[in-house]
């Protein structure tokens, strides 16, 4: 895993590396059972070169923390390892880019349950393990099973969408005590 972080920081694959401060390849165990994908890293995880550090990031901290899960025993990652300009959507190309990278690292981890953290981690992640990618709002808080591939996927909110829509934070934290139990 070292040496696939270390490749991620120096990509140049598509063209977010010409306006990143650093790549943000993931952090956390190695041998997790619960992995956690985003979408993309943000202004502050580009500055700190680590995912989900900035508000959406402390939130999703405490609310892990506040069902016994903590930061350090759980891998978090994003689909595109580099800040889009202006935190604009990552566009297709640059997930296709960055794509063997999330799936070397889902193949080095094994999780047993990948928890998507919005739109776009959901509809790169479904296809992975043969699923339909649907929109989020359909899906959030369905368990998709994977016998063949022996992973549990549960899509939900991005944690970003429960401050900017406060009403949707009691459904993430419900995502998040589903996770325990699929554990």
């Amino acid at each position: 895993m070292k040496e696939l972080e270390e490749e991620i920081k120096k990509c140049r694959k598509c063209r977010l590396w010409k306006s990143r401060k650093n790549a943000v390849p993931g952090e956390g165990n190695y041998n997790a059972d619960l992995m956690l994908v985003g979408e993309a890293p943000g202004k502050t995880e580009d500055e700190m070169a680590r995912p989900f550090v900035g508000k959406a990031g402390q939130l999703l901290t405490e609310i892990l923390e506040k069902n016994g899960i903590r930061r350090k025993d759980v891998y978090i990652t994003n689909v595109v390892k580099c800040r889009p300009p202006n935190n604009r959507n990552p566009m297709k190309d640059e997930i296709e880019k960055c794509l063997p990278y999330l799936k070397k690292q889902l193949e080095i981890i094994k999780p047993k349950v990948i928890l998507t953290l919005g739109n776009f981690a959901t509809q790169t992640i479904l296809p992975l393990y043969g699923f339909k990618a649907e929109n989020i709002s359909k899906i959030r808080g369905k368990v998709f099973d994977s016998p063949l591939h022996g992973i549990k996927i549960l899509p939900t909110y991005h944690p970003a969408a429960c401050i900017y829509a406060p009403w949707l934070k009691e459904k993430f934290e419900n995502d998040i005590k589903k996770v325990l139990e699929l554990i």
